[in-house]
């Protein structure tokens, strides 16, 4: 057995396409073969199982069931999932200005920063219904403003507290070893301005155009409602 290890700069799987080309053409005597592992090879089976796995579709639907539950609207859950491509700008943008490639990490990236811009989305959306249906208070704009303010602490917070943890990770992205975990705070660190600047300014805008807060009696009949004029 010869084993020959290189750390790479750049892409791995480019790296790893270039090779398999290369060594193609080498000629091998009967009974030899040649084997390509690693970092690359391990990203690339991660992915092709996270795109084919079947427990993503149902992992899916049973999100979009318990938001559906949680918020007792589908107008709330269809602005979530409108909204969640604009989350992920910051993630693209800062995954791009550091020049690294799309890899497991950045994925796993990726999937954080939803899971972030859901969690925060939920919150502001259920405090709108906490202002509307149990204090009374009109939908409006001072009401879309007042729960945005009242949940100003508690996301700034939550994101503060994730972008130092992950910010020593961030700076030291290009160095060996960190193949996984370098591009993941990239895209986290990215997608929490992106998604969290969503969540204060254009969540509330578009709550109050379309989201409608209706309380629901136990018989299932709606008993108040609060909609723009």
């Amino acid at each position: 057995m010869q084993l020959v290890t290189a750390n790479v700069s750049g892409s791995a799987s480019h790296f790893v396409t270039l090779a398999r080309q290369r060594l193609a053409h080498l000629p091998l005597t009967s009974g030899d073969y040649l084997r390509i592992g690693g970092t690359a090879a391990a990203s690339g089976q991660a992915r092709l199982q996270l795109a084919l796995d079947f427990a993503l579709a149902l992992a899916l639907a049973a999100i979009l069931a318990l938001l559906f539950i949680a918020l007792r609207d589908g107008r709330p859950v269809a602005l979530l999932v409108v909204n969640l491509p604009f989350a992920l700008v910051g993630g693209i943008a800062a995954i791009w200005i550091a020049r690294l490639p799309i890899s497991l990490g950045a994925a796993v990236g990726f999937l954080t920063v939803f899971e972030i811009t859901l969690r925060n989305s939920i919150m502001l959306l259920s405090h709108y219904r906490t202002l509307v249906i149990e204090e009374g208070l009109p939908w409006s704009w001072e009401t879309a403003r007042l729960g945005a303010m009242n949940r100003l602490a508690p996301i700034l917070m939550t994101a503060s507290v994730t972008a130092l943890g992950l910010l020593p990770l961030a700076i030291g992205a290009h160095l060996p070893g960190q193949e996984i975990e370098g591009p993941m705070a990239i895209v986290i660190l990215g997608g929490l301005f992106s998604s969290t600047a969503l969540t204060l300014l254009v969540l509330p805008t578009l709550a109050l155009r379309f989201a409608r807060f209706v309380a629901v009696e136990p018989g299932g009949t709606a008993a108040a409602q609060s909609s723009m004029p």
